[in-house]
């Protein structure tokens, strides 16, 4: 059986392609088949500023064979990539723009001194959040290097396929989960995922607080994920010192949970909440039902669930 166009969410790493096929709705989503393919070593490296795909033949056949295996029609993807690939920044904008070009502009001279790319090779892109007491405003800025973006985009169209979509893994953990976070205005998630340790702070349910680091070989129990988190958690406090955190949830392995957990608690003083991927969407009867298998697969299911 072919499932009709349903939602289509990819994951890509260094160490494989993961895709999850979605469907439901935005207040029951489900998961309907999910699928995976290995890369051989060395065929991927993130970078920010390089071509992040080495070998692009087994990038494409890795992509193909997971593709394959979900039995889909639709062609139309959105893709999750990790967070190493882009920079995300929370900036506060003065004055007004009429449109996008003109706030592209204007998020160029704003930010300037700190765009870790050059200009010709870079892509923008930004999300109002709010508009500040004093008229600022508060966006969400993406930043990226054309040169990464369009090589992932000519490959995965050589494969068949058409990415309508590009983000970080960070933004598809909080789409799978932004129910969840929705019911607290104020609250922390603070995910370990595919060897990245990544905050965002919510206050009244808009970002105000985003650093992802990249922990390549280490494990999610690690001295240094703790300082990671010791040090973010301490910034975070310098910044916004009016804030009281009581609500903290948090991202990682089965395998870990309740050690990453105790490491949040003596790093913030707060008991965290583990959200679960089995618990954020409704399994069909061709996909897993246990956390074990599906977290892995929760970046290409948020992807797949910002099509709802």
């Amino acid at each position: 059986m072919w499932f009709t166009s349903n939602p289509i969410g990819v994951e890509i790493s260094q160490h494989g392609i993961v895709c999850a096929l979605t469907g439901g709705s935005v207040s029951s989503p489900r998961v309907e088949r999910v699928a995976q393919a290995t890369f051989p070593p060395s065929t991927l490296k993130v970078s920010l500023r390089d071509h992040n795909v080495i070998d692009a033949d087994a990038f494409v056949a890795g992509l193909k064979s997971a593709y394959n295996l979900l039995l889909c029609r639709s062609q139309r993807v959105a893709v999750s990539l990790p967070d190493g690939a882009s920079r995300i920044m929370l900036i506060d904008l003065e004055g007004r723009f009429k449109n996008r070009s003109e706030a592209l502009d204007l998020i160029r001279w704003k930010m300037k001194k700190n765009i870790p790319l050059d200009s010709d090779d870079t892509i923008i892109d930004y999300q109002q959040l709010s508009v500040r007491e004093n008229g600022d405003l508060a966006l969400l800025v993406a930043v990226a290097s054309r040169t990464v973006i369009s090589q992932y985009e000519e490959l995965i169209t050589s494969a068949g396929i058409s990415p309508v979509r590009i983000d970080c893994n960070t933004f598809n953990i909080c789409r799978l989960f932004d129910r969840r976070l929705s019911l607290q205005e104020d609250c922390i998630l603070i995910s370990f995922y595919d060897s990245t340790m990544s905050i965002v702070a919510f206050a009244q349910g808009v970002p105000e607080f985003f650093r992802s680091k990249d922990l390549s070989g280490t494990l999610a129990t690690d001295s240094r994920v703790y300082m990671e988190i010791n040090s973010s958690f301490l910034v975070y406090k310098e910044r916004f010192p009016e804030r009281s955190v009581q609500t903290i949830f948090y991202v990682a392995a089965p395998d870990v949970a309740l050690n990453f957990q105790e490491m949040i608690k003596e790093a913030t003083g707060v008991s965290a909440v583990l959200l679960e991927t089995k618990g954020a969407v409704i399994p069909g009867n061709a996909a897993p039902g246990d956390q074990a298998r599906l977290f892995p697969c929760t970046a290409s299911i948020g992807a797949g669930l910002r099509s709802l």
